[in-house]
């Protein structure tokens, strides 16, 4: 019935704003206070009232850039009402159509999904469990033969459906969060993913007995440079714009841009033919490519204004991102040096 337009420029070139539908579920009624609130938030375009019984349920249509403000209103009661309960579903239209906000209202700053939304989308790149695992092993096993065989499509292909990149970016949205539990989740995911990846990578490469400089495929991802580095900060940066704008589409994109696929095979297969050089070019470009999607997606997350919804969260999320930021810019130098010191030896 109701969904959200992200966006949007139609033919007849009129510009539509996205929506949620918001139904907040609660034992009894909102207090005149908070009603006043609510009402006071701009992008609240409608809202009304269903009781029964049992349960109030108010339904509000929200502008997108304003459900994490709606959703911070209702954050108390949920505290105070163990019943309560939040339902965000995404509208992709309304008939008649709302009209457009004000288009300064449109251009600023923030997320355009809410934290809560937000979370669940990410969060569920941290899950370790057997589809994980299973798309590990298939795309390790399809990036394996497209980079030997010089087949560009098969490479392309393993990129996709590799799900590294997921707690990649949870383990950024952890820190920006200060949600230290999702943070090792993350960790724990792409650890056991990456060990997986090289592990069967390098059981292939000792069996392997053909020419890998025949694959042009295999070898550009033994030659990191300079311009590797300014494409992992750049694919970060759009993977985390396009998570929060709601444009997931464009994220297939991100993963084809920098994926950790292909290098973490190039250096598992390295290794099992006892090619170090080869190897360690290799693990050169895969370090980059984490460090630098990690530290990009924080910079845009706190850019973006994403952040924890109590002042005490907010300060101890700050001081967790400052942290790893430092971490990671660390980490960039040292790859930024083992580079300088590679091409002269």
């Amino acid at each position: 019935m109701m969904s959200a337009i992200d966006n949007q420029t139609l033919s007849e070139g009129v510009l539509f704003m996205a929506f949620r539908l918001v139904n907040f579920y609660s034992a009894s009624d909102l207090d005149k206070d908070l009603i006043t609130a609510i009402e006071a938030i701009d992008g609240v375009k409608e809202w009304n009232i269903k009781k029964n019984k049992d349960d109030v349920q108010y339904s509000f249509l929200v502008n997108v850039k304003k459900t994490q403000d709606l959703t911070d209103k209702l954050q108390p009661v949920l505290n105070q009402d163990p019943g309560a309960q939040i339902v965000v579903l995404p509208v992709v239209t309304t008939i008649p159509s709302l009209e457009e906000e004000e288009e300064s209202a449109s251009k600023k700053k923030g997320s355009a999904v809410s934290r809560e939304e937000l979370y669940v989308d990410v969060a569920k790149g941290a899950e370790l469990d057997r589809s994980y695992m299973l798309l590990v092993v298939f795309s390790t096993v399809v990036a394996a033969i497209g980079l030997l065989e010089n087949n560009v499509a098969v490479v392309i292909g393993a990129m996709v459906i590799a799900p590294l990149l997921g707690p990649n970016l949870a383990f950024a949205l952890a820190t920006v969060l200060a949600d230290v539990p999702l943070m090792k989740k993350a960790s724990k995911t792409t650890l056991i993913g990456l060990s997986t990846s090289i592990g069967l990578a390098f059981l292939l490469g000792v069996f392997w007995t053909g020419p890998v400089e025949q694959s042009h495929e295999f070898m550009s991802r033994t030659d990191v440079g300079f311009s590797s580095i300014v494409l992992a900060i750049a694919s970060g940066a759009a993977a985390v714009l396009a998570l929060v704008t709601g444009v997931s589409s464009a994220l297939v994109g991100v993963m084809v841009a920098v994926a950790l696929l292909p290098p973490a095979v190039v250096f598992g297969v390295s290794l099992g033919g006892w090619n170090l050089s080869y190897a360690f070019g290799a693990f050169l470009l895969l370090a980059a490519n984490i460090v630098c999607v990690n530290l990009s997606a924080i910079w845009v997350f706190i850019y973006r204004g994403v952040q924890p919804r109590t002042w005490q969260d907010k300060k101890q999320a700050k001081a967790i991102s400052n942290r790893y930021l430092t971490i990671w810019l660390t980490a960039l130098g040292i790859v930024v040096l083992a580079l300088i010191a590679k091409s002269y030896f």
